[in-house]
């Protein structure tokens, strides 16, 4: 697995859910096991196989959460710059062709949320503004063509 870059703030998060999973989710997922056991015949059980498929989409998503950690490299955001876009950043930019104006915060993969306007730092639009300046018009190829963005501003 690649080493995934994050905050501390989204390594935290990830570590809730891995100490969720482990201490409410599994040991719910184990009743329900031992509950469908009980009721007989595993052969015609269908609450024994739910329960069971349950347990393992809840184990692969635990060893994938675990995986990331284990390979998560923390962002020093005492060390974030605003001269030029970088992961971390707030970055305004405006659409020239129709002047829309939009501001998305460049963050890591596991930590993107378009409702938030936090963009993955592997998207087009993301990797298109990386090391650019305020002032600084970019062409960026999205699946929809190719689009042209000026830089406002860069902040933290």
């Amino acid at each position: 697995m690649a080493v995934s870059y994050m905050t501390e703030d989204g390594y935290n998060k990830i570590l809730a859910e891995i100490s969720y999973l482990e201490t409410v989710k599994r040991p719910e997922i184990s009743a329900q096991i031992a509950e469908a056991r009980d009721k007989g015949d595993l052969s015609e059980n269908a609450e024994y196989d739910a329960a069971k498929e349950a347990q393992g989409i809840m184990e692969a998503k635990l060893a994938q959460l675990k995986a990331l950690i284990a390979n998560a490299r923390l962002i020093d955001e005492s060390r974030v710059q605003t001269e030029e876009v970088q992961i971390l950043n707030k970055v305004k930019i405006k659409n020239t062709k129709n002047n829309a104006v939009m501001t998305y915060t460049l963050v890591s993969d596991t930590e993107a949320n378009l409702r938030e306007n936090k963009i993955a730092i592997s998207t087009p639009i993301a990797k298109g503004l990386l090391g650019k300046k305020v002032g600084d018009v970019v062409e960026i190829k999205v699946p929809s063509g190719l689009m042209s963005f000026e830089i406002l501003e860069i902040s933290l």
